[in-house]
């Protein structure tokens, strides 16, 4: 998602584009694990005075939103310190609020680009429900979203017969929740068919290349450039370079000299066939007490899960899924087919801030589009676009700087 949109605005802007993806097509690791959910009413950092208490748990064996496994990778525990670092209530207000305005700028620049070009990826936009078992927490979300909505986003507070007037989905089962927070400003879609699309647009308008199955195994610098990208079929090269490798990103910048706090949370995603006639969610949403998120993608129901730092490791196992199938059988039992799941894990790469790295590398000629977390998909399109101003000497239409950005 991220190389993609990344590729359509510098096409855009007259560059001519090479795009090098290792796999056989585009968007299959986490751009095709995703909840479907375009949030900017989800923005807070996970770095939060929450996070420690959540980790700790973990290791306990609770169910929490943030789990840690500890193993023998250093760089594990070197990212964790400075994750720690950032878990003070200023620091988190101010990473939740950069991420905030990414995510809003991002989905102006989605809207606009879907428009122009045409792209069809079965969006919904009707918001997101952040739904609360318990009325006490409801009431805290309240607290916490207000941040938001001190900042651009628009909210209502809905109780459980006013969450089943909006969504039918509910009414079986309204005794189960407290309420929700709906954010009117959220969406949902399905990154796939925007990343597809909007290749198709690249080639087609820009002449842009897309080399499938090419992997990078480095960057090839000499000076303050790069002058190279190692890959199994030989060295490409180039007048400038932009790395957007999501987890991988690290690994190829350390061959250039350049160390990113990147590092893998692992989800866990499953894609289930909508029954025909079923009582479907029609707003994508999220239980924030069971700490699973849902979309409808077209005759699709999206179910996704977890945020586990446990390495670079894509296995998964059913008992993985408990939790998705748990919820889907408790609040959509009439949805989907259940027994005709896809499942898959996927690593989203998390910076201790949150907010991805953006912009020149150590290198005059290398730039950074990596580490967008959870928020690939709402974010794309706004990083794209700014890294693609910055290349062509354009100041970017957001004050990176007036926020406070690194």
């Amino acid at each position: 998602m991220v190389g993609v949109t990344t590729m359509y605005f510098l096409g855009q802007a007259g560059h001519e584009v090479t795009l090098l993806e290792e796999k056989e097509a585009l968007g299959l690791e986490a751009t095709g694990g995703n909840a479907g959910i375009i949030a900017p009413g989800h923005s807070f950092a996970w770095a939060s005075p929450r996070a420690p208490r959540m980790l700790w748990d973990s290791l306990r064996g609770g169910e929490t939103a943030i789990r840690l496994r500890l193993g023998a990778d250093p760089r594990l525990y070197t990212w964790g310190l400075r994750f720690l670092r950032e878990c003070t209530s200023a620091r988190a207000r101010r990473n939740t609020l950069v991420k905030l305005r990414l995510c809003q700028y991002s989905q102006r620049m989605l809207d606009a680009v879907a428009r122009d070009e045409g792209i069809d990826y079965q969006a919904i936009h009707r918001g997101a429900l952040y739904v609360h078992r318990d009325p006490r927490e409801l009431e805290a979300a309240q607290k916490r979203m207000a941040l938001l909505a001190e900042h651009g986003q628009r909210q209502e507070i809905l109780d459980g017969p006013a969450l089943a007037r909006l969504d039918p989905v509910f009414a079986p089962v309204q005794g189960k929740v407290a309420g929700a927070i709906r954010d009117l400003g959220d969406s949902s879609g399905d990154s796939c068919l925007f990343s597809e699309g909007l290749a198709r647009v690249c080639r087609e308008k820009h002449g842009a290349v897309v080399r499938l199955g090419t992997r990078v195994t480095a960057l090839r610098a000499a000076g303050d450039r790069v002058d190279g990208a190692v890959t199994r079929d030989g060295v490409l090269t180039a007048d400038a370079y932009v790395l957007a490798l999501g987890v991988g990103a690290p690994a190829i910048a350390r061959t250039a000299g350049v160390s990113l706090p990147i590092y893998p949370a692992k989800g866990y995603s499953s894609t289930f066939p909508v029954k025909p006639g079923g009582l479907v969610p029609s707003i994508s949403g999220v239980d924030e007490q069971w700490l699973v998120g849902w979309s409808r993608l077209g005759d699709r129901l999206r179910l996704t899960s977890t945020a586990e730092f446990s390495g670079y490791d894509w296995s998964w196992t059913p008992r993985n899924f408990a939790s998705i199938l748990r919820l889907a059988r408790d609040l959509f039992p009439e949805a989907a087919d259940y027994g005709r799941g896809e499942y898959r894990a996927c690593l989203r790469p998390m910076t201790p801030e949150g907010p991805p790295i953006l912009g020149l590398a150590r290198h005059r000629n290398l730039y950074l589009n990596c580490g967008h977390g959870h928020m690939g998909w709402t974010m794309a399109c706004g990083t794209a676009r700014i890294v693609a101003d910055l290349m062509g000497g354009r100041m970017p239409e957001l004050d990176l700087e007036g926020l406070g950005y690194r």
